[in-house]
């Protein structure tokens, strides 16, 4: 983590060790982030349950939690395996068919947003589209993309400045800034 205090590992750690307080704070803490992350990834009506659910099996898991790795990655596990069980339970429930005179947006400019978002990460470097992907797209920290991508922190923050140069500059018309 490039020298950066972890300070929800510290917690998790005094929590442990049976600090009621620290544990009180960091699942607040934790409640936010996890509010945020499923607000990205499931429909609002789930958010509450999938953030229940996460906090439920960091509790029940915490005694797997190893004071002496960084927190972010495990807790990122922990959320990302609630998730999964989330979208398998959606899968699983049965939905009403909807109405055929139901009225339908046009999705015709997040459908071409989307395809030239994907043609312009493909013009950058694998680690520069890498690291705008997991940050910027996905919402991770620096901490945790660093640690998914095997890159310092200081490196994921240079390659998300200079792949998001490259990409104003391709944007402006002017090709490689760099």
């Amino acid at each position: 983590m490039d020298g950066a205090r972890d300070e929800w590992g510290e917690l998790m750690a005094a929590a442990q060790g049976g600090h009621g307080g620290a544990y009180r704070r960091l699942l607040g803490e934790l409640r936010q982030w996890l509010t945020r992350y499923y607000a990205r990834r499931l429909p609002p009506a789930l958010v509450d349950d999938a953030v229940q659910d996460a906090l439920i099996a960091i509790h029940e898991k915490r005694h797997t939690y190893d004071p002496a790795r960084p927190f972010r990655p495990w807790l990122a596990a922990v959320a990302r395996h609630k998730w999964i069980d989330r979208l398998r339970s959606m899968s699983r429930e049965r939905t009403d068919a909807l109405p055929a005179d139901i009225a339908i947006g046009d999705h015709e400019g997040a459908v071409v947003s989307a395809s030239v978002l994907r043609h312009l990460m493909a013009t950058l470097k694998p680690a520069q589209a890498e690291a705008i992907r997991l940050v910027k797209l996905e919402g991770y920290s620096i901490e945790d993309a660093s640690a998914a991508t095997g890159q310092s922190g200081s490196l994921v923050k240079v390659n998300i400045h200079r792949g998001l140069k490259r990409l104003a500059a391709i944007v402006r018309g002017r090709g490689d800034d760099e």
